[in-house]
């Protein structure tokens, strides 16, 4: 039998593999990195795998109890942030990255802190943390995430050791998702799709009965916006906010089943348990925000997969199960109206990025795809 581990899930990124095992491996892991790559490419695979290669007794094993909590994102040692601010991460974030990087690991002989969207760090923010990726204590190791180079401060990105993700193909990650869910093609496109071509988070979709529902209510939605009142455009958004909020209650149980165990484990008054619940927070808002996406990307999918077959390149439409309804809005929807409601859904994940609150995303971008589909072909 092969033996697989945790680097088996970075599919089309054999360098990147073979840099960072080595690196584990040899001891030669340097203090800070900058992981650069497109969404999809893996980047947050690969800093969890790290995270394991680095915790993990057996170097990455990805099936014992450390591994296993580490891609779970329950292990005390590996911590994840994103941008707080509209935006942006805060000075005061960065000051909190900071004095925690300076308190004792929990469990594990190091601390991993993963921070996504490192392009996102202002001036100030960057500033703060700059002494800390320069020289940060030796059981610490950062991960940065972003999708471009040359849009990270040059004062955080030389502090990095750059590392390179390439794009992954269409075909490979619907082979991957095929072998490793079971699932056909048309089944794998449509996760990819929903989850912005992120294999882990497609494989997660995949096993979410939850959330592929939402899916199928929005495509629903999409099909029947032109025929829709506002009083059931308010309603359609109520009802797919509440699918995205369901699964968090499979997260608030585990999480409750954590800090159950940590005071069993440590003995720890309430007060000792404020790290984990503060990470817990972040958690849920990020699962929460995930779900939203999730939205979004499917309205932005369905939109191009109208365009492709306006094309006559019905190949490339992703939802092939709503491909009849795809079909028939190619047919009455210009050019003109796909690039407006195209504009919609992306101030919708602007809005969402700027902590807009999430209902008021939805409906914003549901009446304005409405309006942008709607108008008669005329006016073109």
């Amino acid at each position: 039998m092969t033996h697989r581990d945790v680097w088996d899930g970075l599919v089309g990124q054999d360098k990147v593999v073979s840099f960072l095992r080595k690196s584990s491996t040899e001891g030669t892991t340097t203090h800070a990195y900058l992981f650069v790559g497109p969404p999809g490419s893996g980047k947050r695979s690969a800093a969890r795998a790290l995270a394991c290669a680095l915790l993990c007794e057996d170097g990455g094993c990805g099936t014992c109890s450390v591994c296993t909590r580490i891609k779970r994102g329950s292990y005390p040692d590996v911590r994840v942030y994103e941008p707080e601010g509209a935006a942006t991460y805060m000075v005061e974030q960065a000051r909190e990255i900071i004095h925690d990087t300076n308190l004792s690991p929990v469990e594990g002989p190091l601390k991993i802190y993963i921070l996504d969207r490192a392009e996102a760090f202002n001036p100030a923010a960057a500033n703060a943390l700059l002494k800390t990726l320069e020289e940060p204590p030796d059981d610490v190791v950062l991960i940065l995430l972003t999708i471009s180079w040359e849009s990270v401060l040059p004062t955080i990105a030389s502090r990095c050791q750059v590392v390179r993700f390439a794009p992954v193909s269409p075909s490979t990650a619907v082979a991957l998702m095929a072998e490793r869910s079971g699932v056909g093609p048309d089944d794998a496109m449509a996760a990819l799709a929903a989850s912005g071509g992120v294999i882990p988070r497609a494989l997660d979709f995949i096993s979410s009965p939850v959330r592929r529902a939402a899916r199928g209510r929005l495509l629903g939605v999409l099909r029947d916006l032109p025929v829709m009142d506002g009083r059931d455009v308010l309603e359609a958004a109520r009802e797919l906010l509440t699918s995205v909020k369901a699964p968090l209650d499979e997260v608030r149980v585990r999480q409750e089943a954590e800090l159950r165990e940590r005071v069993e484990f440590l003995g720890k008054t309430a007060g000792s348990l404020k790290p984990i619940e503060d990470r817990h927070k972040r958690e849920l808002s990020a699962r929460e925000r995930e779900g939203i996406g999730e939205l979004v990307n499917v309205a932005g999918s369905w939109l191009r997969d109208v365009a492709a077959t306006a094309a006559g390149a019905p190949e490339l439409v992703a939802n092939r199960d709503a491909a009849d309804d795809i079909a028939a809005a190619a047919s009455c929807i210009g050019d003109r109206q796909l690039a407006r409601a195209a504009n919609a859904v992306s101030e919708a994940r602007r809005r969402i990025s700027y902590n807009v609150s999430p209902q008021l995303a939805i409906e914003a971008m549901l009446f304005d795809i409405q309006e942008a589909i709607t108008c008669p072909r005329s006016w073109e």
